[in-house]
């Protein structure tokens, strides 16, 4: 009869939690990936906003458009800034959530290097047992044709 595995509960823990880290660690990605378009698109704007800026100035403009222009530039600047930050914030809950997720996987390979080990122990357990049993009805088997051996002569 094989023995159970003892560690199964924590094994099965450990495979939980690793599925948790990677459900989480995508979640993250994405969200990273979110907010580096966002900032792309800010930049874009940004870029675009600047060179309609230039060329008002080339035609010449007032000095209320003027204000409003460079107003405008420095709440674009602004969000690009708090938006930059937040990408930065990400990367690091992105690579926090990267190392979490590597560390439930070694757990998690852990515990199955474990059960390989005990399943490969109880298959040599059962194997010798089985080959013991096999031995001694041949040594029986062996007894038994030598006492009839003796008995027949």
């Amino acid at each position: 009869m094989t023995k159970p595995f003892h560690l199964k509960p924590l094994q099965e823990l450990s495979q939980s939690k690793l599925e948790d880290a990677t459900r989480e660690l995508g979640r993250l990605v994405a969200h990273e990936q979110e907010g580096a378009k966002k900032l792309e698109i800010l930049q874009n704007y940004r870029a675009e906003y600047e060179a309609r800026f230039r060329d008002a100035l080339d035609e010449g403009i007032g000095m209320e458009a003027f204000r409003n222009y460079s107003a405008f530039m420095t709440r674009i600047d602004q969000a690009i800034s708090i938006q930059q930050a937040q990408v930065e914030q990400s990367r690091r809950n992105t690579t926090a959530g990267r190392q979490t997720w590597m560390h439930q996987r070694n757990r998690s390979k852990a515990f199955d290097a474990l059960h390989e080990r005990h399943v490969n122990a109880e298959n040599r357990r059962e194997a010798r047992s089985e080959q013991n049993l096999s031995d001694e009805r041949a040594t029986r088997k062996a007894w038994q044709a030598s006492t009839q051996e003796e008995e027949d002569s």
